[in-house]
C-alpha cells in the first residue's frame, strides 16, 4: 500500500524530541545541500539543534557560492564530535557512500541513488526520482510549509543540477516540484550561483586536461593524476561533454589514497552506472545513473592490478578497463 506524504512526514517527525541534537552529514553538492537545509527547516523548533556537516572538502565554485549566498551555516565534518549528537539524518547518500559515515548510527535516510539495502528507523529511498530535492519539496508541502526564498532557491538548484536541466532521469514529480518552487525562487540569485567563477588555481588542471585528453570511439578520457579535490574531476568531466561529437566524458584523478573516476554521457542507450560498477567495482565503490556515475577505489587495492605511482600506466589501465566494458554494458538494459 502506498504511504502518503503526510504519513511519511509524521513517521519521520515522530523520531525526534525537543532534547535531540541532530547531525546531517553530507557529501556537499547542490542536491545534498538543499536537502539538508530542508531537514533543518522541517525540524525547526522540534529539536534542540541541527548541524549540517560536509564530509568532503568543498572547492567547486558553484557549491561554495551556494553555501555562502544561501547562508547555509555548514561546518566541516572533521571539526565536530559525532558522539554528541543523538540523531543522524542522511540525505542524498546511504551509509556506504563515504567512509566518514561508517561509525554513525543513522536515524533516517533520504536518497534517490540505487538502494544498497541499508535501513534506518526511517528510510525513504526512491531511485526513480531525479533529485532528493524533489522528495524534500514533497515533505515541505505535506508539512504545509512555504519555503523561504533561500530554501526554495536551493531546492530549485538541487533539481536543476541532478536532472541536468531535465536532460537526465526525471519523473513528473520532479517537474511538479520544480514548478512549485519556481514561484518562491530568487532566479537572479540562482543565476549568480550557477555562474560562479572558476578558481585560477584550477586553470593548470584544465590546461593539462586539454593537452593530454584522449578520444576513442566518441569517448573522451582524461587522467589528471593527483588533484586537490574530486570536485575538479567533476568540473572537467562536465566541461568535456561540450566537445563536438563527444558522447562520453571520463575523468580520473588521485585524491589522497584513492582513485576517483567520474563518468558523464549523453544518456542515449548508455548506462554510466553499469560501466562504472563493472569497470571498478571489484576494487571499490562504483555506481550511479545512466548518464552520470562515479567510482572510488583505494590505491592499496589497485596495486594488485596497476602501479598507483605510475600515472601513465594508471591512465592506460583505466582506459583499457572502460573500453573492455563500455561496449558490453551498452548492449544491456539499465540495471541489468
Amino acid at each position: 500500500m502506498t504511504v502518503s506524504a503526510r504519513e511519511k512526514l509524521r513517521r519521520f517527525l515522530d523520531l525526534f524530541s525537543g532534547e535531540d541534537h541532530v547531525l546531517v552529514p553530507i557529501v556537499a553538492d547542490p542536491d545534498a545541500i538543499a536537502s539538508a537545509m530542508t531537514v533543518k527547516r522541517l525540524l525547526w523548533r522540534r529539536v534542540a539543534s541541527v548541524t549540517i556537516a560536509n564530509v568532503n572538502k568543498i572547492l567547486r565554485p558553484d557549491n561554495l557560492a551556494m553555501v555562502r549566498l544561501l547562508s547555509v551555516g555548514m561546518v566541516p565534518f572533521g571539526q565536530i564530535a559525532p558522539e554528541r549528537f543523538s540523531r543522524v539524518v542522511m540525505v542524498d547518500a546511504q551509509p556506504n557512500h563515504h567512509p566518514a559515515f561508517d561509525p554513525l548510527d543513522i536515524t533516517a535516510i533520504f536518497d534517490h541513488h540505487p538502494d544498497t539495502g541499508h535501513r534506518a528507523a526511517f528510510t525513504d529511498i526512491r531511485p526513480a526520482y531525479g533529485a532528493v530535492s524533489t522528495m524534500m519539496t514533497e515533505y515541505l508541502k505535506a508539512a504545509r510549509i512555504k519555503p523561504s526564498s533561500k530554501l526554495a532557491t536551493g531546492l530549485y538548484l538541487g533539481i536543476k543540477t541532478d536532472t541536468a536541466n531535465f536532460e537526465r532521469q526525471a519523473l513528473i514529480e520532479d517537474v511538479r516540484a520544480f514548478q512549485f518552487l519556481f514561484r518562491y525562487t530568487n532566479t537572479a540569485l540562482a543565476r549568480r550561483i550557477e555562474q560562479a567563477e572558476i578558481k585560477r588555481a584550477f586553470l593548470k588542471f584544465y590546461q593539462k586536461a586539454i593537452e593530454t585528453h584522449t578520444i576513442r570511439k566518441a569517448r573522451c578520457y582524461v587522467h589528471l593524476g593527483p588533484v586537490p579535490s574530486p570536485d575538479l574531476c567533476v568540473l572537467i568531466a562536465d566541461f568535456f561533454m561540450h566537445l563536438d561529437s563527444i558522447t562520453w566524458s571520463i575523468v580520473s584523478g588521485i585524491y589522497h589514497d584513492r582513485l576517483i573516476v567520474i563518468f558523464r554521457n549523453d544518456g542515449l542507450r548508455k548506462n554510466a552506472g553499469l560501466v562504472a560498477k563493472e569497470s571498478f567495482g571489484p576494487w571499490g565503490k562504483a555506481g550511479g545513473h545512466k548518464s552520470a556515475a562515479r567510482a572510488e577505489a583505494p590505491l592499496e587495492k589497485l596495486s594488485e592490478a596497476v602501479d598507483p605511482g605510475d600515472q601513465a600506466q594508471m591512465r592506460r589501465w583505466i582506459i583499457r578497463r572502460i573500453e573492455q566494458r563500455a561496449t558490453y554494458a551498452k548492449k544491456r538494459k539499465p540495471g541489468g
